[in-house]
């Protein structure tokens, strides 16, 4: 019973020890996190609806999709900032490059278009 008791203690203590750490040392997963977001064109800069974005965590391997709207548009809410992210699109039997989300880029926001050649 009073092993019982030392490791509720030691449990409790070391719960109080992380609640105060300063707000940066704390890990950040209640962060918001990046945003990623960008359009997929043709050549000629004109969206291309019904695409499909494809984003990749490099660690994981977990791949997570978008379909695009009229606009072309998409977007990747709450990214991990200690990932690298790839990044590509498919429009029908075409592909567009494949871009990287680097965590060593430091912006919250990161806007990247995806062009697509449809000939």
């Amino acid at each position: 019973m009073k092993r019982h008791a030392a490791v509720a203690l030691v449990v409790l203590l070391m719960g109080l020890a992380v609640a105060s750490l300063p707000a940066d040392a704390k890990d950040k997963s209640g962060d918001a996190g990046r945003l990623l977001t960008g359009r997929v064109v043709d050549k000629q800069d004109a969206p291309l609806p019904s695409s499909v974005v494809y984003l990749a965590n490099t660690r994981t391997r977990a791949v997570k999709t978008f379909i695009v709207g009229q606009d072309g548009e998409y977007r990747f809410p709450a990214l991990s900032p200690n990932v690298d992210y790839e990044v590509y699109a498919q429009y029908k039997d075409r592909k567009s490059d494949t871009k990287t989300v680097s965590q060593f880029d430091t912006r919250s926001t990161v806007n990247i278009n995806l062009k697509i050649d449809t000939k």
